[in-house]
C-alpha cells in the first residue's frame, strides 16, 4: 500500500504531488529544490548554495520516511548549466559516501522558481 510521507523540514510541495511517497521497502523522493523550507524561496548564493540546500531537504524527506542518505539507492541530478556539474559534484560527495548511489545528470532548459539545480531520489527501507 502507498504510504504518502511528509515534513515541515522541507519545502512544502508547489504542485499536486508528495515530498514522497513509501510502497513497502521503496521510498520515492520527489525532486527537491533549494527552496528554504521556512520561507519557501529559493536560497540565494548560487548553485553551491542551492545544492546545500537541495540536499539539506533531501535529508529532512528521508528522515521522515525513515531513512538516510546511506539508504538512497538512485539519484537524478537535474542542471539548468551542465557547466555546474563539477561545483555541484563536489557538495553531492561530502553527502553520500561509498558505495555511492547509481546516478544520472541531466541538463534541462528551467526549474521551477528559477532554480538552477534539483535532485530526486530512490532509496531502500
Amino acid at each position: 500500500m502507498k504510504k504518502q510521507i511528509a515534513t515541515n523540514d522541507a519545502p512544502q510541495a508547489i504542485g499536486p504531488y508528495s515530498q514522497a511517497v513509501a510502497v513497502d521497502k521503496w521510498l520515492y523522493l520527489s525532486g527537491q529544490i533549494g527552496l528554504d523550507p521556512a520561507s519557501g524561496q529559493l536560497v540565494a548564493g548560487g548553485v553551491v548554495v542551492e545544492a546545500e540546500q537541495v540536499l539539506a531537504n533531501l535529508r529532512a524527506v528521508l528522515a521522515a520516511g525513515g531513512a538516510t542518505f546511506d539508504n538512497v539507492l538512485r539519484t537524478t541530478i537535474y542542471l539548468v548549466d551542465l557547466n555546474d556539474f563539477a561545483k555541484v559534484n563536489e557538495i553531492y560527495a561530502e553527502h553520500f559516501k561509498a558505495p555511492f548511489p547509481a546516478r544520472a545528470t541531466v541538463g534541462v532548459a528551467s526549474l521551477p522558481r528559477g532554480a538552477r539545480v534539483e535532485i530526486d531520489a530512490v532509496a531502500l527501507l
